[in-house]
């Protein structure tokens, strides 16, 4: 029988990378919470036209990347390649537009067909927040500085650097989507396949282009900063002046674009070096229109997500966990005595690690593997004395504990 291995793009978390992966997790809700983002869990799965309608027919990710399949009931399902897209039906689905603000915070795996490379994986996660219902600049200023904050929190601010654009309101839009498509049809006969396709239904989808053909045309594009009207001009420069005055440097990038009809005004990403090519650690924008494509009344939202495993890899190690107490049962009238002592101390809030079998010599052995403080010696002598050995492992002593006084002689000594 051949090795078994996981699918290519998938990856185990085993108990290293999972606390790290627990820290970031665990740290963005914090940062989240202090801003009024409550947490909410969506389906891994969802109806195909969730993610059809709100990523874009045109996009990689629908066209190329996403897992759909039908189930035994003949429904087309997609698993999810991202987070807002179950977000925003959710709000629908629950009749939750009654009730704004909706602020959200979520955390989980995600799935995209591609080309597994560092940090990026077909089976990955996210984290995000969404801010729905507020129209105000401010929103934006909150959205990004919660961002900020949990990179802060996880010792990566000085590593990135805020790229901000605006995409301008619906009238700035329709400016420079004609633009773009004068441009872009003078140079018909060199676009790649998949641009002649984004001219005719999503021409801001070519500035996004991987293909060094597109790329050399897209740098000879009209900017978007030359269609904006006074209105979206003026929301840009409120979100900078909160930006400002909250302290959180910036870079305005103009090349940087959402390609969907429903994003407008401001997008941002926050991207580090240290990463080579796939800088990317935090990206968002407005997405005005979304809520209301998706079948629900107009209803503004700005929001981010960000991809854990990239950050996993780049932020400071997680605080270490606390050093359990290693407990010896030798014999088996000690086993059963372990039971209900074990159950006490990890009541009393106490991390504890049983040793199951083996000699005392090895089972000590293990106790210096999982870098135990203390060991609980408990044999058949000591049981006769109602006592039980509590050996100092890093000081080498050992004393003498009467059992019904050995919760408190632990919980003292680990906090000590």
């Amino acid at each position: 029988m051949e090795k078994v291995q996981p699918v290519r793009g998938t990856h185990d978390l085993l108990p290293d990378e999972a606390r790290r992966h627990r820290h970031v997790a665990e740290t963005a809700r914090l940062i989240a919470g202090r801003y009024g983002f409550d947490g909410v869990a969506t389906p891994i799965f969802e109806f195909v036209d969730v993610f059809a309608r709100t990523v874009g027919e045109t996009s990689d990710i629908v066209s190329k990347e996403m897992y759909v399949f039908t189930d035994r009931g003949g429904e087309t399902l997609a698993l999810r390649p991202e987070g807002t897209a179950g977000v925003v039906r959710a709000l629908i689905s629950n009749g939750l537009t009654q009730s704004l603000p909706f602020k959200a915070f979520y955390y989980g795996p995600m799935f995209r067909y591609e080309r597994p490379q560092k940090g990026r994986l077909r089976q990955f996660h996210q984290i995000g927040v969404e801010l729905i219902g507020p129209a105000t600049p401010l929103a934006d200023v909150e959205v990004i500085t919660a961002g900020a904050d949990i990179l802060e929190a996880l010792g990566l601010l000085d590593r990135v650097l805020l790229h901000l654009n605006t995409l301008g309101d619906a009238e700035s839009r329709t400016a420079y989507r004609a633009a773009l498509v004068e441009y872009f049809t003078a140079h018909k006969d060199k676009l790649s396949e998949d641009s002649l396709a984004r001219l005719e239904k999503n021409p801001l989808r070519i500035l996004d282009s991987k293909d060094e053909g597109d790329k050399a045309l897209v740098a000879g594009a009209p900017l978007f900063g030359q269609y904006l009207t006074q209105a979206a001009q003026d929301f840009f420069g409120a979100v900078t002046e909160g930006l400002s005055a909250a302290g959180i440097a910036y870079k305005h990038d103009p090349l940087l674009v959402r390609g969907l009809d429903y994003y407008c005004h401001t997008a941002f990403e926050f991207v580090t070096t240290d990463l080579g090519a796939q800088g990317t650690v935090l990206a968002g924008g407005r997405y005005d229109g979304l809520v209301e494509q998706m079948g629900g009344p107009s209803t503004p939202g700005v929001g981010w997500a960000a991809g854990v495993e990239r950050l996993a890899m780049l932020a400071n190690d997680p605080a270490a966990a606390a050093r359990p107490i290693a407990l010896v049962p030798m014999g088996e009238a000690a086993e059963k005595a372990a039971v209900p002592l074990a159950r006490a101390l990890r009541r009393a809030g106490l991390s504890l690690d049983v040793g199951f079998s083996g000699t005392m010599k090895k089972r000590l052995a293990r106790a210096n593997k999982i870098n135990a403080q203390f060991a609980i010696i408990l044999g058949e002598d000591e049981l006769a004395a109602g006592q039980a050995q509590w050996r100092d492992l890093d000081a080498g002593t050992q004393v003498a504990v009467a059992l019904d006084a050995l919760v408190g002689h632990a919980r003292a000594a680990v906090s000590a």
